[in-house]
């Protein structure tokens, strides 16, 4: 039996992507913002309702690089349940994650508990859009302007995600998206920021190639971050077909959520009114008490039947060594993180995924 993953990139017609690779050798330009780079960050702008956003290779540099265009220093106040990248990014900024603790509905960051945790070395928030769920983001903003700091959302898993009709990615002071494969949208490898200005564009853009202004001129340090020519070809046929993605992964999210709505100590996340999800994954919390067997127990049963879910988020990052001497990542700072992380499990679900293979998972679950 072949395994079935918690995600997988959709892949558009070869032949397709065949005449874009022809057309890219046909022009030997490989690299350095191509035509195929500028139609895709066009379309991206189109179809996400942005203004300016400049594509990278992935969405690690993008978030280290959008640190570096805010001059963002000292303290960043953010989440402990998220992808190491969130973290990491400020790591190598030599900036100093502060962690806080989430909200027990949609575990994004909780802000009731973002003032008690600012100092006068605190100059940034950066939340995350986990599961693609938005943050409470007018109370973010509002004590983001109050104490005049920054907000940077990590949106890696916010593609095409709006709400009331609006995109997340217009809040804050920036967004960052990920292209990974693993995403509802991928140019194999990518990432973008989305940002407020065209100047503030330009400074992004020179950051993410060397810090070059021109042919000879450079004007800051910056680092190599350009999307090649082949990821933004595969990023533009992604594009054609990303909706019907997007409507094969809600039919899948709503079948797992009929089929364990009256399962005891199964909890799953429903829909947010007035929100077009992209349905990135599809995370259940399992009460080990009432399920009769704990998440690790139910993770290890799927995979003896070929079913790899995943434990996402877990561990939490304020566990990992290099943030877990901390003092905001002590566990009793982060009781609902933490209970967050024990009881996770994503299910899996892409596109090419057969309601017939989720009717098995969900027997497998009940059984």
């Amino acid at each position: 039996m072949n395994p079935v993953y918690v995600t997988q990139p959709a892949l558009p017609p070869l032949d397709e992507y065949t005449q874009m690779l022809e057309q890219i050798w046909s022009q030997k330009i490989l690299t350095n913002n191509g035509p195929f780079h500028q139609e895709f960050e066009q379309e991206l702008c189109r179809y996400l309702g942005v203004e300016h956003l400049s594509v990278f290779s992935n969405g690690t540099l993008a978030l280290m690089t959008a640190l570096q265009a805010l001059r963002i220093v000292g303290e960043v106040i953010t989440t402990p349940f998220s992808f190491v990248a969130t973290t990491h990014s400020l790591w190598w900024n030599n900036i100093k994650p502060v962690f806080v603790d989430v909200e027990p509905e949609y575990f994004n960051l909780d802000p009731d508990r973002i003032e008690a945790a600012i100092t006068p070395r605190t100059t940034a928030i950066m939340p995350v859009h986990v599961y693609g769920n938005p943050c409470y983001m007018e109370r973010i903003r509002e004590i983001a302007d109050t104490y005049g700091l920054k907000v940077i959302y990590d949106a890696a898993h916010a593609f095409g995600v709006r709400r009331n009709g609006h995109s997340v990615l217009e809040y804050g002071d920036m967004s960052i998206l990920s292209f990974h494969a693993t995403k509802v949208f991928s140019s194999i490898e990518g990432g973008a920021i989305v940002c407020r200005s065209e100047v503030m564009k330009k400074r992004i853009d020179h950051l993410k190639n060397f810090g070059f202004a021109n042919e000879t001129t450079v004007i800051e340090p910056g680092i190599n971050a350009k999307m090649n020519e082949f990821q933004a070809a595969f990023g533009l046929l992604q594009l054609r077909y990303v909706d019907g993605y997007i409507a094969r992964r809600k039919e899948i999210a709503e079948t797992y959520r009929s089929g364990l709505r009256d399962v005891a100590g199964i909890r799953c996340m429903e829909d947010i009114p007035g929100v077009r999800h992209g349905y990135p994954y599809f995370p259940v919390f399992v009460d080990a008490a009432q399920y009769g067997m704990s998440r690790d127990d139910l993770y290890e049963k799927l995979k003896q039947h070929q079913i790899f879910g995943r434990r996402y988020f877990y561990p939490l990052i304020s566990q990992f060594p290099t943030y877990s001497g901390l003092s905001s990542a002590r566990p009793e700072n982060l009781p609902v993180a933490e209970q967050a992380a024990r009881q996770v499990l994503c299910l899996p679900i892409f596109p090419e995924l057969s309601l017939e293979k989720v009717a098995e998972i969900l027997s497998i679950i009940k059984s």
